[in-house]
């Protein structure tokens, strides 16, 4: 078989691969504490799942429009609204299998072969993994710790250049729990205008914050016609597995996203749509039960790490990921975050996954009990002690 050199350039998610290495151990009578991936540990709240059920039942099996059944455009299209403070049609919202498919077709359609892309490094790997495989040159926005892993503005500013077509935004970060200020974005804004660039903006953390309220670019002035806001529910309603993404654009751009959308998948599941319809509409509590939840851990997890010969790890404003730098270790990141796995039976990230900018860190997912994550800590602490 002879593949596409496009191929050689896809990269992959190493979280998956972790998760996969991990299950391998625990068949073999391992016990591992799942620090790896990153998706909340709570169960979907249950008039999510009882809409679920009932759409089934009343036989919506079928095929629906590729941009998203026309109640949940409605539906995100006022949420977007309400929580972003713009007015959104819901022509402009594109519902995909995930939110993951955005990212990918919003790529697709705006870069090409010479074009660059600016996008957070360490940051979320398919980024630069689809940059590189329409053949535009991904181009990395470090983001460092002693800026609390934001962007220094005069950096950002000389990436800049006439070939960039877009720049990628996370906030809340994912892998350093970093929040991007209102100042940031107003930089980010001001290249936009400027050069006429689009921004994704990925937002999918946006309500698991730890204090303060979120700040998307979409809010700003003049950036409506050059943003492309992606979110889903997999975070926020504990919904990975039900695979329920969106993304908001400018109309023009939707009815390509749809095309896409229509040579892809054809369609997002319809039951899983109106379980979208019964998340936005329905209790809101769940989502204040988890992060008062995640705050905790993060106590825990963060307070613990620091105990640790060789880690200094800051604390993530929002998402729910530990990054600590572990260059104190001697050891590189992978060759820690591998040695953590085979003998501690810890699952965690090489921050070197994440890109250049993240060697020397690793990514614990604080999505797990607060006693597995002491249980790790302690595990964690006693295999670096003999290491040391």
């Amino acid at each position: 078989m002879q593949l596409a050199p496009r191929m050689n350039r896809l990269g992959t998610e190493t979280a998956f691969d972790i998760l996969a290495r991990a299950k391998s151990l625990e068949a073999q009578g391992r016990d591992i504490i799942h620090l790896e991936i990153g998706e909340p540990d709570f169960d979907t709240p249950p008039h999510i799942v009882e809409a679920a059920v009932l759409a089934l039942h009343q036989g919506h099996t079928h095929y629906t429009p590729a941009a998203g059944i026309p109640a949940l455009r409605q539906a995100i299209a006022s949420h977007v609204g309400r929580s972003r403070n713009v007015a959104v049609q819901p022509e402009q919202v594109v519902v995909t299998p995930g939110a993951k498919p955005i990212m990918f077709f919003i790529i697709l359609a705006l870069l090409g072969p010479g074009d660059e892309a600016i996008y957070p490094n360490p940051g979320f790997p398919i980024y630069e993994s689809m940059i590189n495989f329409v053949g535009a040159k991904p181009v990395a926005l470090p983001l460092r710790e002693k800026k609390d892993f934001r962007f220094n503005p005069d950096e950002f500013r000389s990436l800049v250049s006439e070939r960039t077509r877009l720049i990628i935004l996370n906030s809340p970060q994912n892998p350093t729990g970093g929040v991007l200020s209102l100042d940031d974005l107003e930089v980010v804004a001001g290249a936009a205008r400027e050069y006429d660039l689009m921004v994704l903006s990925d937002e999918v953390y946006n309500q698991i914050l730890y204090q303060g309220e979120h700040v998307s670019i979409l809010s700003l002035p003049g950036m409506q016609p050059r943003t492309i806001l992606l979110d889903g529910f997999s975070k926020t309603y504990a919904m990975t597995g039900w695979r329920l993404g969106y993304g908001v654009m400018p109309v023009a751009l939707a009815e390509q996203v749809t095309k896409l959308m229509v040579n892809s998948n054809s369609c997002t599941a319809a039951f899983t749509q109106h379980a979208g319809i019964a998340a936005l509409h329905g209790p809101q509590d769940s989502i204040g039960e988890m992060v008062t939840a995640f705050r905790e851990r993060r106590e825990v997890i963060v307070s613990g790490l620091n105990q640790i010969p060789g880690f200094r790890c800051p604390q993530p404003a929002g998402a729910f990921y530990a990054f600590p730098n572990v260059e104190g270790t001697g050891m590189s990141s992978k060759a820690l975050a591998d040695y953590l796995l085979e003998t501690a039976g810890v699952a965690a990230l090489d921050g070197g996954c994440f890109g250049r900018y993240g060697e020397g860190y690793l990514r614990f997912s604080y999505a797990n009990s607060v006693a597995n994550i002491q249980r790790a800590l302690e595990r964690i602490d006693q295999a670096v002690r003999v290491r040391l």
